[in-house]
């Protein structure tokens, strides 16, 4: 019985490795629109934008090309410290992340990790506060990109 337990967690686990837990939704802007569009929405709600990353930018600088992508780094201090309270390597990956870049045939596109993923990389229990933070992605997004 024992062994069963065994090859259950290990396909339990490699599930979760593989899962898709990245979402990706259009917007109907230009990258530059989306992001300020994202920064307007997360101020108005009185949290952080700590960076915008400009990976076109980047690849630039080093004489590569790359289609227009710029990662915008914020986040809500109160909720991302409970979830570094309940596990403090979850702050590898906080503050929230997301990815707005032009796809290549020429769409926006908006791309995060939902929280399961969190979750599940860091044994996270408190399912209130993964559902506030996969609530906030899917309102801010779809606002954001509409």
């Amino acid at each position: 019985m024992e062994i069963v337990k065994k090859i259950l967690l290990i396909v339990a686990l490699s599930l979760a490795v593989f899962a898709n837990d990245i979402i990706i939704k259009p917007s109907k802007y230009s990258v530059d629109e989306t992001i300020y569009n994202i920064k307007n929405i997360v101020k108005s709600k009185g949290f952080g934008v700590f960076a915008v990353i400009n990976h076109k930018a980047n690849a630039k600088m080093v004489d590569m090309e790359l289609q227009e992508a710029k990662l915008i780094v914020f986040g809500n201090p109160k909720l991302g410290t409970a979830v570094m309270q309940e596990n403090i390597l979850a702050a590898l990956d906080l503050p929230i992340r997301i990815l707005v870049y032009k796809d290549r045939d020429g769409t926006t596109k908006m791309a995060y990790r939902n929280a399961s993923w969190l979750k599940g990389l860091h044994g996270l229990k408190n399912d209130k506060n993964i559902a506030k933070i996969d609530s906030g992605l899917d309102k801010l997004t779809n606002k954001a990109g509409q």
